[in-house]
């Protein structure tokens, strides 16, 4: 159980990325967890008078339970920023870096964190050839949850090259992220409050974890714990760990992995860092924390106690700065 006081929150839901339905989810679980331990919420469904919305509720604090563009992107961290409104989850650069492929490639690998190589193609290159030997995956630069992934192979039915017509994430976005494809498995690791908690492994019967195997019950599986070597294990947990730290991630996030079995160690790669992980019923952020014994109702009031520490200390700073 947990010791947070009574709160006014507002949770922030929905928006008009993609990803607005599991956004959806991930916050009505949230409200009505928060509504169980008696906390007052008011749910706010994104739009363009959030703003006046949210300074109308005058929250304790906001939970951001959005995904994508502009809730996951530094969009709305900085307009919260501005009002002054503590919220949850990472705040603006760190939103900025995170959503964005290439540039947590620039912040994590000199840090030793293993990423595929890869680099920026133009979409309109791709009809011409391939930017890299086959297979390799194409994904736009700054979307979440698996949205327009395309693995190119020899016997993928997009053409060699990849014709115009072809259905494909080339179709929706002028420049995409094309790196090599790391066959083997699939794992992710949450990090909650500066503690990895465990490793799942995503085991998808349509064979990719796409967006539609994330988000349909009973598409992909999940082992939890993932039944890998120790060794490995405890490798994703320090790499996730890490990368929440060096990007400066605050309440949760989920760092996505590759791993290549036939390779151990050196078949270990981070795909990315997700700041603002799902936290609807089929969400790995939940599951996790279950595994490690702690309760959703409690999982939420953490993140929201972290939230307002953070905002605490940073108000005590600059107070402090202004005196000086």
């Amino acid at each position: 159980m947990s010791n947070l006081r009574k709160l006014h929150v507002a949770v922030l839901m929905g928006g008009w990325a993609n990803e607005r339905p599991v956004s959806l989810m991930s916050g009505e679980g949230v409200a009505k967890a928060l509504e169980s331990r008696g906390h007052k919420v008011t749910r706010i469904d994104m739009d363009r008078q959030v703003a006046a919305r949210i300074a109308e509720a005058a929250p304790d604090v906001v939970f951001n339970a959005l995904h994508g563009v502009p809730g996951e992107d530094g969009t709305v961290q900085g307009m919260l920023d501005l009002m002054g409104v503590p919220y949850t989850h990472s705040g603006l650069v760190t939103s900025v870096i995170a959503i964005d492929k290439e540039l947590t490639k620039q912040a994590l690998v000199p840090q030793g964190i293993p990423m595929p190589g890869g680099r920026i193609v133009e979409s309109e290159s791709l009809f011409e050839g391939d930017p890299l030997a086959r297979p390799y995956v194409l994904k736009p630069v700054n979307e979440g949850s698996s949205v327009g992934v395309a693995i190119v192979t020899d016997e993928s039915n997009y053409g060699n090259p990849i014709r115009r017509d072809a259905a494909g994430p080339w179709q929706e976005f002028p420049r995409l992220l094309a790196e090599p494809f790391i066959r083997g498995r699939e794992l992710t690791v949450a990090v909650l409050a500066d503690r990895a908690l465990t490793v799942t492994e995503l085991v998808p019967k349509s064979g990719f974890y796409d967006f539609d195997a994330k988000y349909t019950d009973g598409m992909t599986e999940h082992v939890c714990p993932a039944q890998i070597p120790e060794d490995i294990a405890k490798l994703c947990m320090d790499y996730a760990l890490r990368a929440h730290r060096v990007l400066g991630c605050r309440g949760t996030s989920r760092t996505d992995f590759r791993w290549d079995d036939e390779q151990g160690e050196a078949g270990l790669f981070i795909l990315e860092t997700n700041t603002q992980p799902g936290m609807t019923p089929l969400s790995l952020v939940p599951e996790q924390a279950r595994h490690c014994g702690m309760s959703y109702e409690d999982l939420v009031e953490a993140i929201i106690a972290e939230a307002l520490a953070d905002h605490a200390a940073k108000a005590g700073a600059a107070t402090e700065g202004g005196n000086g």
